[in-house]
């Protein structure tokens, strides 16, 4: 089983804290989507055999295209690759784009997963990040989405400036009177090169404080464990039959075709990603070339995947598996450099799998990289 990645690189206004490709410019909207189409065909060997089980739109701004884009693009897949029955088909989208007559034709389409980029149901936190919505219209979307897909995420943002814990749990009530089954929430993050990063630097906004980040991320655990959500991947909660099987196929290591400018590809041991230019990415593609770049994963590359997407979900690391993958020699070094965590109670041995633990999820990423075997 495999996935495919669409990326379209265009958005009505910049989010200030996002470091994704992407244009604020449409006019090249229908020449890069033929050369999406383009680049599908030119790549249809490339996952082999593999059956396609998922096919993601994130961007940028998906539903800024047509639903006649949308099934272009769905129809090229097809046409190239062979699709299980019913593949999970999930479009990101903003709820400014969501009225009501743009869900219906959606409901009429192939696409049968929603994941909405609601991020706070607060005016100055939607201002803060520059969001092109407001919190009536995020309300107004989710009850008419509810209508027509039972298939839908929303995206939240903790740690914001100035969002209280009262004001964060509102959020997370929010979204829970909706009957959203799946719920994908990050923290806040300072990217270099953003207009957040300049407007802390130069005072005009405050700094994100990681203490309060953490207290936020514990509360959404708790928040939604109650609800009845697994808490299935670090930024990932669903309820059981909703887990996204596109996020859980990137952390289970299943390969993946990224289409688009600055989409990411992985075979199993090699990983790929197109050029982040627009202009360059139709050029090439028009010529029947890829604008793309190719890396073998070594061993070590790979035993370091595993470990980083392994400790992120429930399904942790298994040292069986390192040792008939790699050898014993990685599960030798993984256990001596995981033992000052087991005792700092951040994580734990169960079964030969080694996973995180409550305190331990908020520092996954920072844990798997002290397990990291050096080249």
């Amino acid at each position: 089983m495999a996935g495919i990645y669409i990326h379209i690189p265009f958005c009505k206004q910049a989010c200030y804290y996002c470091d994704f490709h992407f244009s604020t410019s449409l006019k090249k909207k229908n020449e890069l989507i033929s050369c999406l189409i383009k680049e599908i065909e030119i790549r249809k060997e490339e996952l082999g055999n593999a059956i396609i089980e998922t096919i993601y739109f994130g961007g940028g701004t998906p539903s800024l295209l047509s639903t006649k884009e949308i099934e272009l693009l769905v129809n090229a897949v097809y046409q190239n690759h062979n699709v299980v029955e019913n593949p999970e088909i999930t479009l990101e989208a903003n709820p400014d784009d969501l009225s009501e007559e743009k869900i219906i034709e959606l409901s009429k389409s192939p696409i049968n997963r929603l994941s909405i980029g609601v991020q706070s149901f607060f005016e100055k936190d939607l201002k803060l990040m520059n969001r092109a919505h407001n919190a009536n219209e995020a309300k107004k979307c989710l009850q008419i989405a509810n209508q027509y897909f039972n298939n839908i995420s929303v995206d939240l943002i903790y740690g914001i400036p100035d969002c209280t814990n009262e004001q964060w749990q509102e959020n997370i009530a929010t979204v829970l009177a909706f009957n959203i089954p799946h719920i994908s929430s990050y923290a806040l993050t300072v990217e270099e090169k953003t207009p957040l990063a300049s407007f802390i630097k130069k005072g005009i906004i405050k700094n994100v404080d990681d203490e309060k980040a953490q207290e936020q991320f514990n509360i959404l655990i708790d928040e939604l464990d109650k609800a009845n959500f697994v808490h299935y991947e670090t930024s990932n909660f669903g309820k059981e039959g909703f887990f996204s099987k596109n996020n859980s196929a990137y952390w289970l290591g299943k390969p993946y075709l990224g289409i688009g400018p600055s989409a990411h590809s992985f075979s199993g041991n090699q990983r790929s990603w197109n050029v982040r230019n627009n202009s360059k990415y139709i050029k090439t593609v028009h010529k029947n070339e890829l604008p793309i770049e190719r890396e073998i994963l070594s061993k070590t590359d790979r035993y370091n995947e595993y470990i980083m997407t392994g400790l992120r979900t429930i399904w942790g690391v298994s040292l069986s598996k390192i040792k008939n993958d790699f050898g014993a020699h990685f599960v030798e070094y993984l256990e001596n450099q995981s033992k000052k965590y087991i005792q700092q109670e951040l994580l734990y041995l169960e079964n030969q799998i080694l996973k995180t633990t409550k305190k331990g999820k908020f520092l996954s990423d920072g844990i798997a990289s002290d397990l990291f075997m050096l080249h």
